[in-house]
């Protein structure tokens, strides 16, 4: 879905067609998410906050790094020692940021929504990680990156957050960046297409 009920056109909206076409042979599914909510939620980890933040999504802040925790439609990525990046459905910014707040209780916690900042860029099928290892040094061999695994990383030299999945990988990356991201995904998959 490239485009909503309000009318708001998605960073690769253009490119769903394409998309579709690339994957038609099975061996790689190229797709976007558009409208995902993105919070960026900075606190201590070791906290009460951060622990109250964790009851109130319903989901813990992951406390290693690299690590996805999932529950209730929200997925919480780590990013850094103190930074998280809890992603949602399209339209639950306003209220999980309400949820956040409260769950601070006037400790220092920051939550800035940046949804508009990021689309989410799908690459799926058994030909995902060969795909991806074209233009990102990452190890994406299952037993290192497999899923629950998230990494802020290059991709074709472009700064993306890359999210293990069940059936493959969610490319984060910053919306003025998305056209170039799937050229280039479309590009690199020519050889595994049907």
């Amino acid at each position: 879905m490239a485009e909503s009920v309000i009318g708001r056109r998605s960073p690769a909206a253009a490119y769903a067609a394409r998309f579709a076409a690339a994957s038609a042979g099975g061996a790689i599914r190229l797709a976007e998410i558009p409208f995902l909510t993105h919070l960026n939620v900075r606190a201590d980890p070791g906290s009460p906050a951060a622990e109250r933040i964790g009851v109130a999504l319903g989901v813990p802040l992951p406390a290693e790094p690299g690590v996805v925790t999932e529950g209730g439609g929200l997925s919480v990525l780590w990013l850094g020692p103190d930074e998280w990046l809890v992603v949602g459905p399209d339209g639950a910014a306003r209220e999980l940021t309400e949820r956040i707040r409260d769950a601070a209780a006037g400790e220092h916690v920051s939550v800035v929504d940046v949804s508009a900042q990021r689309t989410t860029l799908v690459v799926a099928g058994e030909r995902a990680r060969d795909v991806l290892a074209h233009g990102c040094a990452l190890d994406l061999h299952p037993r290192e990156f497999g899923p629950g695994r998230c990494a802020q990383t290059l991709l074709a030299r472009t700064g993306v957050v890359l999210v293990a999945v069940e059936d493959g990988f969610h490319v984060l990356v910053r919306s003025s960046f998305a056209a170039y991201a799937a050229e280039w995904l479309l590009d690199a998959s020519v050889e595994y297409r049907g």
